[in-house]
C-alpha cells in the first residue's frame, strides 16, 4: 500500500474507535486513573511544599530583619533590644532565645523554653486558653504540653536550672503557668514567655537573635546599617539577614523531611503504572481478537502486516492521549479542591499551581506506556491469516497453552528467582551480627521476587488450569451455571491468566507488606516488653524506695499492674570487671512482660538457681540455654546458676541479667525495692496523665525519686508502625483498584465478544438470573486465581525479607487479614461482572444471535 491506502487504513480504524466509544474507555480506564494518581501525586507535593513554604517557618511573616551575635560573640542584651527599638523606621522588634529544661520532681521531662511577645505581628503564638504571661515566673504552655503532660493554666512547673559553670549544682525556679497556646512550627512540648522572663529564670545574658518588623517605604539596607551601629554601641556585634531569606532558609529545611517520602510514594506509583500497562495489553489483545474478521479483511486487500502494526499503535497512542490528558484534568480539579475541602474541615492548606510540564509529562508517560502495552497484541492480531475473513467467527479462540520459547523463558526466569534465593539464604548470618549489613541482601531479595513474578506472568496459562480445578470445585457443585463459568474463565487461560496476573501483582504486594508489618509489630511488641514493659517507672536512689511510698503507689485507684523490684550490680565469673546489672523482675507479673522472645530457652522455665540472660551478656560468656554460670555470692562461696533462656536483646530496661528475688538475696542485694513499675488504670492520655499526678503527689518532696514516663515509647513505635501500615497499604491500594478495574474491562469486553453465546444460553433456558450469576462468578475467578498466585508468591517473600533484616522477628502471619484479603478481593471483583452481566441479560436471545462484528 501506498501512502495514500496508509492513511485511508488509520483513518478507518479512528472511525472504528470513534463507533464505539465505550469499547475505548474499556481499554483507557486503567491508564486514566495511573495519569490521576501520577499526576495528583505531583499535586500533592506542591501542596505539602507550598504549605510548608507558608505556615511552616519560626519566623513570622512580618520580620523585615534578624539581628543576631556574630562569630558567637555576647547576646543581644535588653538594653541593646531596647535601643534597637528606638531607631528611627523600627515600627516593633523583639528579642528571642531558647534553652531546654528537664522538670523538676518525680517527673523526667524535657521541657523547650522559648521567648515570645505573646501579641503584635511578630508574635509566633496564640493564646487558645488564659492568658499570655506578663508577669515574673509566669509561662504558657503549647497544646502538645497541655495534652501530653496534662498541663493546665494554674498549675506551677518546678525548674532546675545549672548553677554557675558547674552542672551538677542546681538552683530550682518555680514557675506557674496561664495560659496554653497554639503555635504552627513546635515539634516537642514548649513553654513561652516574653524574652527577659526566660533570661531571667534561666540567668542568660542577653538573646540569641532580635527580629525586627521595618515601618512601611523605610530601606531594609539602611535601617541595618542603623540597626548594627546600635547594637555595636551596647556591646553586641551582630549580623542581620532580611527575613525573606531567614523563612526560605526554614522552610528548606523543612521541604526536605518530605523527600524520602515522595521518594517512597514514586516507588509505588511505579508499580502502579507497570499494573495499568498489564491491564491494557491484555483489554488491547480482547478489543483486537474482537476485531480479527476486520484485520483479515484489510490482509486480503493488501495490507501488509507492517501497516496493521502502525496503525494499531496509533489507535493505542490515541487511546492514551485521551486517558492521560482525562486524568490529568481531573486530579487537577481535585487539587484545587482539596484546600477548599480542607478549609471546611478547619484545615489550612495552600492551593497548588498549574504545573504545566509535569502535567505535558505524565500525558506523554500515558502515551507511552499505552503504545508499549499495545505492541504485542498488535503484532500478533496482525498476522491473521487473510483467510480469516472468510470464515464466519469473528474472533478466533485464544491459544490454550504456551510455546516452547515462552516456557523455556518461563523455566529460565523461575529458576534464576530459586537461585537467588539459595545466594541469599547462603549468605545469612547464624544469630545476632553487629557487623552484618542487609542492604545488599535485600537488592537480591527484591531481584528474585521481580524474577518470580515474572515467571508467573510467562507460564501463568499454564497454573491457570491446575490453581482453577481447586479453586472452580465450589462452584461447579452449584451446578450448570457454576459449570459454565468455571468452563468459561478456563476456556481461555492467556485471557485468565492476563487478567489474574494484575490481580496477583496487588496481592503479592499486599499480602507481604500485611506479613511484614504483623511481624514487625510482633518483634517491636517483644523489644518494647522489655525496653518499656509499663507505663511508668518509678526510680528510686541507691539506698531504694520508701517502703511507705512503694505501699502507697500499691494502693493508689489510678494504678495497676504495680511491680516492686530490685536492681543491683553483680559478679559474674567470665564478664570481666565492674559487674552485671541484674533484676529480680518478676516477668510474669506485668501482660507485656509475657510478650518477651527468646533466642534460646523458655523464660517459662525461670526460677530460684536459673537465670536469664541478655544478648551481650550471653555472647560475652559463649552460653545459651541449659549452660550453667557462676556468680559471687555475699559471704565467701559462690552462686551456680543454669541458664533457663537468652534474649535476642539485653534484658528488662537494659539489664544484663535476670535472677529470682533469693538469687539476688545471695547476691548482697539490700531488700528494699529500687525501681516500682506500673500501668495507668485508664486507657488514654487523659488515663496516663492522672496516674503521673497520682504518682507525684503520693511521691511528695523527696528529691531522690525520678518518674520515667515508658508509654510514650511504645506509642512513639505503634504510631510509627502504624504510618508506616497505612501509607503503604493505602499506596498499594492503588495497584488493586487497577487490578478490579482491569477485571472490569476484561469482563465488559468479554461479554461484548460473546454476545451471541450469551444468546444462545438463553434460548436453550438459560434465565437472566443465571446469565448474570454466570458472569459474575468468572469475575469472580479472576479474583480468585490472582489471590491464590499472589498469596503463593506475597508470604514467602515476606518472609525471606524478614530473614534478611536478621533482626530476630518472627514470622507473624496475620491470617484474620489475609483471609479477608482473599475473600474481599474476590467479592470486589465478582462484584465488577454485575453492570456487563446486567447488559447481556437486557439482550434478547433473538437480537443476541443475529449480532455481527
Amino acid at each position: 500500500m501506498s501512502g495514500g491506502p496508509h492513511t485511508a487504513l488509520l483513518r478507518t480504524q479512528l472511525a472504528g474507535m470513534l463507533q464505539r466509544p465505550g469499547r475505548l474507555a474499556l481499554t483507557g480506564l486503567s491508564v486514566l486513573i495511573a495519569a490521576f494518581v501520577v499526576f495528583g501525586t505531583v499535586l500533592a507535593q506542591e501542596i505539602t511544599e507550598r504549605t510548608t513554604l507558608d505556615h511552616f517557618s519560626g519566623t513570622p511573616a512580618a520580620t523585615s530583619l534578624i539581628a543576631s551575635p556574630d562569630g558567637g560573640g555576647p547576646g543581644i542584651t535588653e538594653a541593646g533590644a531596647g535601643a534597637a527599638r528606638k531607631v528611627p523606621g523600627v515600627a516593633e522588634a523583639t528579642a528571642r532565645t531558647e534553652t531546654q529544661v528537664s522538670l523538676a520532681g518525680v517527673s523526667d521531662r524535657l521541657l523547650q523554653l522559648n521567648a515570645d511577645p505573646g501579641r503584635g505581628r511578630l508574635s509566633r503564638v496564640r493564646v487558645t486558653a488564659g492568658a499570655y504571661p506578663d508577669g515574673h515566673r509566669e509561662v504558657a504552655v503549647n497544646q502538645q504540653a497541655a495534652r501530653h503532660w496534662g498541663i493546665e493554666p494554674g498549675d506551677r512547673l518546678r525548674m532546675p536550672f545549672p548553677r554557675g559553670d558547674d552542672p551538677e549544682r542546681t538552683r530550682t525556679v518555680t514557675a506557674t503557668v496561664t495560659g496554653v497556646v497554639a503555635t504552627r512550627s513546635d515539634r516537642m512540648e514548649t513553654a513561652y514567655a516574653p524574652a527577659a522572663t526566660i533570661n531571667a529564670m534561666s540567668r542568660v545574658k542577653g538573646s540569641d537573635r532580635l527580629d525586627v518588623r521595618a515601618e512601611p517605604g523605610v530601606s531594609a539596607h539602611a535601617l541595618s546599617k542603623r540597626l548594627s551601629q546600635v547594637l555595636d554601641h551596647h556591646g553586641t556585634h551582630v549580623e542581620i539577614t532580611t527575613g525573606t531569606a531567614v523563612r526560605a532558609e526554614e522552610a528548606h529545611d523543612a521541604v526536605q523531611q518530605y523527600v524520602d517520602f515522595f521518594r517512597i510514594i514514586a516507588m509505588f506509583l511505579a508499580v502502579a503504572v507497570i499494573a495499568a500497562a498489564l491491564v491494557a495489553t491484555s483489554t488491547f489483545r480482547i478489543v483486537f481478537a474482537q476485531r480479527l474478521r476486520q484485520l483479515a479483511l484489510l490482509r486480503a486487500i493488501g495490507a501488509h502486516r507492517r501497516q496493521l502494526v502502525r496503525a494499531l499503535a496509533v489507535e493505542g497512542a490515541v487511546v492514551g492521549l485521551a486517558a492521560g490528558t482525562t486524568g490529568v484534568l481531573l486530579a487537577l480539579g481535585a487539587g484545587h479542591a482539596a484546600p477548599v475541602v480542607a478549609g471546611s474541615a478547619g484545615q489550612d492548606l495552600s492551593a497548588p499551581g498549574v504545573p504545566v510540564g509535569a502535567a505535558l509529562a505524565v500525558v506523554a508517560g500515558a502515551v507511552l506506556v499505552t503504545v508499549g502495552a499495545v505492541l504485542a497484541p498488535a503484532v500478533s492480531a496482525a498476522g491473521v491469516s487473510p483467510l480469516q475473513a472468510l470464515r464466519s467467527a469473528d474472533t478466533s479462540a485464544g491459544e490454550r497453552g504456551v510455546g516452547r520459547g515462552r516456557l523455556g523463558i518461563g523455566l529460565v526466569l523461575a529458576t534464576a528467582a530459586v537461585g537467588l534465593v539459595g545466594v541469599v539464604l547462603g549468605q545469612l548470618p547464624e544469630g545476632a551480627d553487629p557487623a552484618y549489613e542487609p542492604s545488599g541482601n535485600l537488592t537480591v531479595t527484591v531481584l528474585s521476587g521481580t524474577l518470580a513474578f515474572l515467571a508467573l506472568i510467562t507460564l501463568g496459562p499454564l497454573l491457570v488450569r491446575p490453581v482453577l480445578a481447586g479453586a472452580g470445585w465450589p462452584l461447579r457443585r452449584l451446578g450448570p451455571t457454576g459449570n459454565l463459568a468455571v468452563s468459561g474463565v478456563g476456556g481461555a487461560p492467556r485471557r485468565a491468566a492476563a487478567v489474574s496476573m494484575v490481580v496477583a501483582l496487588g496481592v503479592t504486594l499486599v499480602s507481604g507488606t500485611l506479613v511484614g508489618i504483623t511481624s514487625m509489630q510482633s518483634y517491636a511488641d517483644g523489644r518494647l516488653a522489655v525496653q518499656a514493659p509499663a507505663d511508668f517507672n518509678l526510680e528510686g536512689s541507691e539506698k531504694g524506695l520508701d517502703p511507705d511510698l512503694v505501699r502507697r503507689a500499691e494502693k493508689l485507684p489510678q494504678l495497676a499492674d504495680v511491680t516492686s523490684y530490685r536492681t543491683a550490680e553483680v559478679s559474674v565469673r567470665g564478664a570481666g570487671p565492674g559487674g552485671v546489672s541484674a533484676t529480680d523482675m518478676d516477668l510474669g507479673e506485668l501482660p507485656s512482660l509475657r510478650q518477651i522472645r527468646t533466642a534460646t530457652g523458655d523464660v517459662r522455665d525461670f526460677g530460684p538457681g536459673r537465670v536469664i540472660l541478655g544478648a551481650t551478656l550471653a555472647e560475652e560468656l559463649g552460653v545459651r540455654a541449659g549452660d550453667s554460670i557462676t556468680l559471687k555470692a555475699a559471704k565467701k562461696g559462690s552462686i551456680r546458676a543454669s541458664v533457663a533462656a537468652t534474649l535476642p536483646d539485653e534484658g528488662p530496661l537494659t539489664a544484663g541479667m535476670v535472677l529470682a528475688p533469693a538469687d539476688l538475696d545471695k547476691a548482697g542485694t539490700p531488700p528494699r525495692a529500687t525501681d516500682v513499675l506500673a500501668n495507668a488504670a485508664e486507657g488514654g492520655q487523659a488515663g496516663r496523665n492522672a496516674a503521673a499526678k497520682a504518682i507525684t503527689k503520693a511521691a511528695g518532696a523527696q528529691g531522690d525519686v525520678h518518674l520515667k514516663v515508658l508509654a510514650e515509647e511504645r506509642e512513639r513505635s505503634d504510631a510509627d508502625i502504624s504510618l508506616l501500615a497505612t501509607t503503604a497499604l493505602g499506596l498499594l491500594g492503588l495497584t488493586v483498584l487497577i487490578a478490579v478495574v482491569g477485571v472490569a474491562s476484561t469482563t465488559g469486553l468479554t461479554v461484548l465478544e460473546r454476545t451471541r453465546e450469551s444468546g444462545l444460553l438463553r434460548a436453550l433456558g438459560l434465565g437472566r438470573a443465571g446469565l448474570r450469576t454466570m458472569i459474575g462468578a468468572e469475575a469472580g475467578l479472576y479474583g480468585v486465581l490472582g489471590s491464590v498466585l499472589g498469596l503463593a508468591l506475597g508470604v514467602p517473600y515476606a518472609w525471606l525479607a524478614i530473614r534478611v533484616l536478621n533482626l530476630g522477628a518472627p514470622l507473624d502471619l496475620p491470617y484474620g487479614q489475609l483471609v479477608g484479603v482473599f475473600v474481599g478481593l474476590t467479592a470486589l471483583t465478582a462484584l465488577t461482572g454485575l453492570l456487563p452481566a446486567r447488559r447481556a441479560a437486557r439482550v434478547s436471545p433473538v437480537a443476541a444471535l443475529g449480532t455481527g462484528e
